[in-house]
């Protein structure tokens, strides 16, 4: 179903406009059938993995239940995608886990808030274009090594074995696991074993009942059925509250901010990143489009909420997003539904989900983990070149064995200095006139009609040609390369027609390269600017400097007004 966006000008797009304003203008009863169905279906997909994600995040289980339901109906309340669905995600496991380490629950409510704040200010911003600066490899990386540690997180209650707290450290955590293998649990191993061949070959059987609610479902029916002697919810975390807890907020203070800033930041570029990639694969399904800075809204709103009721971080959820279009969910209606399912659930039958077997949850969560991890993704990325390779590897490795706000900082630096060295090596400043001189024109032999060999080149005049952007990165070669002082030329012509980005460094360097003409009695033209670098030099007053007339918009222009300084040719 196309959702058309108005074609207006960009002053025109408000910054915050919920996708359920314009559904609702032409909601109709079959559209209500099919956002009931997607709803009620993915609020029962929901539901252990609510659960199980707030377990694995050190936190106890009403909280992910929470989350789910208040966050979810917010994210699909405010957002900007038609079919989005909400709640807590195996991206926010790592951080969630290692923020109640060193600071408890209070410090995560209070993080997760300010992580909803900077969310709204990355949609004021109108930095819903995010998803396009976050390198492929860095993605990978990251969600590959957050697909680790959720794995290596769920082999205790998966084996059942007798180890006591386990450490948050990713070696340390594998060491305890290798010294009390000896208390592994063998029919807590079965049943896990159990509910990964559910989960798997249930598809099979039914669609209709999605296969974590059966594995759910048959592995504790048989535990309570046969007396079983496993690790439950209620053994391991007492009963559930039967409803949302009364909202209330933990005392803040100025330091307490200051030290959780840097995980703040992290927990909301995790959101926002898989909010928005959430939302441009559900436009993909449906052919619409989503309104990627009112979605960073709606996140920060339900980020800052959530907590306030102990909720943890959420965002958008790709595979409960796809499992809502899937079953017929068109409108937001379909993510609220979600929620109050989760809600009706939680009321009638949540004092009954003590009876769950940790090893089902998981089990869950490790078929979570391997669907996370991208492997295939992974493999075909290491076939990359070398250093898009050291940026998958260094952030996959960051965040299985220290951290993860290191992980994305590094990751992030990594690739924007690798960017910045690609458009260093493909940008070149050459010296035509000295190639001339050797039978050498590269645009000639290329068939180029601007090609310097096809025209006179006044006696006295220097042509050199840059291509690729001039920033600081080859700011030096400028310098380098364009030398007047051994036989200075009447007049030097800088062609620009392929630079089309210019900073300030780069024209700071062409300034010197003003003022080292005027030492040595020449004049600098410019041929063939474009816009952008134009305005750039307006603005410096770097234009001014040349001249106008020194400022030309062909080659042949530039020669003209060469011929023109040096007298003629």
């Amino acid at each position: 179903m196309a959702d058309p966006e108005p074609s207006v000008a960009k002053s025109r797009h408000p910054v915050f406009l919920p996708k359920i304003f314009s559904t609702l203008k032409s909601y109709s009863l079959d559209l209500f059938w099919g956002d009931l169905s997607g709803g009620v279906i993915v609020g029962i997909v929901a539901l252990p993995l609510a659960i199980a994600f707030a377990i694995a995040s050190g936190v106890t289980p009403d909280r992910g239940l929470t989350t789910a339901i208040v966050a979810g109906f917010l994210i699909s309340a405010f957002g900007g995608s038609r079919v989005q669905i909400g709640g807590p995600t195996g991206a926010f496991v790592v951080i969630v886990y290692n923020i109640v380490e060193k600071y408890g629950v209070d410090g995560l409510i209070i993080c997760t808030v300010m992580a909803g704040v900077i969310l709204v200010l990355m949609g004021v911003a109108r930095l819903g274009v995010i998803l396009k600066y976050i390198p492929y490899q860095l993605t990978v990386g990251f969600t590959a090594g957050i697909a680790m540690v959720i794995f290596s997180s769920q082999v205790k209650d998966f084996l059942g074995l007798r180890t006591g707290p386990v450490p948050a450290d990713f070696l340390e955590k594998w060491a305890v696991y290798l010294e009390n293998i000896g208390t592994l649990h063998l029919p807590t191993v079965a049943l896990s074993i159990l509910s990964i061949l559910i989960i798997v070959l249930w598809p099979r059987v039914s669609r209709r009942v999605p296969g974590p609610i059966a594995a759910l479902l048959i592995v504790t029916a048989i535990v309570n059925f046969f007396k079983i002697p496993v690790e439950t919810i209620g053994s391991r975390f007492g009963s559930i509250p039967s409803g949302i807890p009364a909202p209330s907020l933990p005392h803040v203070t100025l330091d307490t901010i200051k030290m959780l800033l840097p995980s703040a930041l992290t927990v909301a570029l995790l959101g926002a990143i898989e909010s928005l990639l959430s939302a441009t694969v559900a436009d993909g399904m449906i052919e619409s489009k989503h309104r990627s800075n009112t979605e960073l809204i709606g996140q920060g709103i339900a980020n800052i909420i959530t907590p306030f009721f102990g909720g943890i971080p959420s965002t958008g959820a790709i595979a409960r997003t796809a499992t809502n279009v899937k079953n017929g969910g068109k409108t937001p209606v379909s993510g609220i539904i979600h929620a109050v399912t989760l809600l009706v659930i939680m009321l009638i039958f949540g004092r009954w989900a003590t009876l769950i077997p940790l090893c089902v949850l998981a089990a869950i969560l490790v078929v979570v983990s391997y669907h996370m991890s991208e492997w295939h993704a992974f493999k075909s990325l290491l076939s990359a070149p070398k250093m898009d390779i050291a940026v998958l590897l260094v952030t996959f490795f960051l965040t299985v064995f220290i951290d993860l706000t290191i992980a994305v900082e590094v990751g992030v630096l990594m690739s924007a200095v690798l960017f910045m060295k690609r458009m260093t090596d493909v940008t070149v400043i050459r010296n035509i006139t000295s190639e001339l001189n050797e039978n050498v024109d590269e645009e000639a032999l290329r068939g180029d009609p601007g090609s310097i060999s096809r025209r006179k080149v006044p006696d006295g005049v220097a042509v050199y040609e840059a291509e690729g952007a001039l920033f600081f990165g080859v700011a030096e070669s400028i310098r380098d390369t364009i030398s007047i002082g051994k036989n200075p030329p009447r007049v030097l012509i800088l062609r620009t027609r392929h630079v089309l980005a210019l900073d300030a460094t780069a024209i700071r360097a062409l300034g010197d390269l003003k003022k080292q003409c005027d030492r040595y009695g020449t004049r600098l033209v410019i041929s063939g600017i474009h816009a952008q670098p134009m305005i750039a030099m307006e603005r410096s007053g770097l234009l001014y400097q040349i001249g106008q007339d020194n400022v030309c918009a062909t080659i042949d222009d530039a020669l003209a007004r060469a011929r023109e300084i040096a007298g003629g040719g």
